[in-house]
């Protein structure tokens, strides 16, 4: 009996569409495997903002996890807002008990918008109880910044592998390049390190451009890519969603990029392959 590529995210939902788990499963689906979530915090957002936002009770976030490893045990896993150390805690607790592989970690704290996606407690609970179970970090310039203390890029990758993060991508996006966008990959604790680099797209469609970016490596680890590769394959794909999408109104604010530049069928696989 053949199988999908499943892929499970944990994080956030948006309501307009452009990032949090709608993105996820956007990305996940365009790249042609079979998207999984699990709900952690609602938020009333748009283009323009986020305008309120509520947690998900921690045993529900838990339990929607515990239903698809029972199941449909995810052969990679991306988590973005967690939103706060109860749901933390329960992800963590549940994770420990299942066979985890593959898991990125977007530690998601603020929006395009500048508005906060995570309680302050939040983040100190992400550092201790999650990021050891993680297989890639990926913060952006920002994150970076606020879960260090650091400026300088080199320092960020060495203080995020002292918290437990053996691969760290510390994202470009954000930066203020006009030319080309850098994202500093360091590898196994900073043994292989390199830079990405790909062509500035010059559009104010970026909403979401960081969940896509672990949405994607999280599919391409599915798909059997080794870690380098689906990094490299990941800035690829949002750099063509941003191209595709860099003259689309959809909003008044940061719209989002087009996923569906080029979608996959939903792939699948033979578990045991004949002899």
């Amino acid at each position: 009996m053949r199988q999908y590529y499943p892929v499970l995210t944990i994080a956030g939902s948006d309501s307009s569409g452009g990032a949090g788990i709608q993105a996820d499963i956007k990305t996940i689906s365009a790249i042609g495997c079979y998207a999984m979530s699990a709900i952690t915090a609602i938020t009333a957002q748009n283009t323009t903002g986020v305008a309120a936002g509520q947690g998900i009770d921690p045993e529900i976030v838990a339990r929607q996890i515990e239903m698809v490893f029972a199941d449909i045990p995810p052969m990679a896993i991306k988590t973005g807002m967690l939103y706060s150390a109860e749901v933390i805690e329960a992800i963590s607790s549940v994770l420990g008990q299942s066979s985890v592989r593959n898991l990125v970690v977007d530690p998601v704290m603020v929006s395009t918008s500048g508005s906060m996606l995570i309680e302050e407690n939040a983040v100190s609970a992400m550092k201790t109880m999650i990021f050891p179970k993680a297989l890639l970090v990926t913060p952006n310039v920002h994150e970076a910044v606020a879960l260090t203390g650091e400026r300088c890029t080199s320092k960020q990758a060495s203080a995020l592998h002292a918290m437990g993060c053996s691969n760290v991508v510390i994202k470009g996006g954000d930066s203020d390049a006009i030319d080309f966008k850098t994202d500093y990959v360091s590898l196994d604790c900073g043994a292989e390190v390199f830079d990405i680099r790909a062509d500035a797209v010059v559009t104010q469609n970026t909403h979401g451009t960081g969940c896509t970016f672990s949405a994607a490596i999280s599919s391409y680890l599915a798909l059997g890519y080794s870690l380098s590769d689906a990094i490299k394959s990941a800035k690829l794909f949002v750099t063509r969603a941003l191209e595709a999408g860099a003259y689309i109104t959809c909003g008044h604010g940061h719209g989002p990029a087009n996923h569906f530049f080029s979608p996959r069928r939903l792939k699948n696989f033979n578990p045991t392959p004949y002899i």
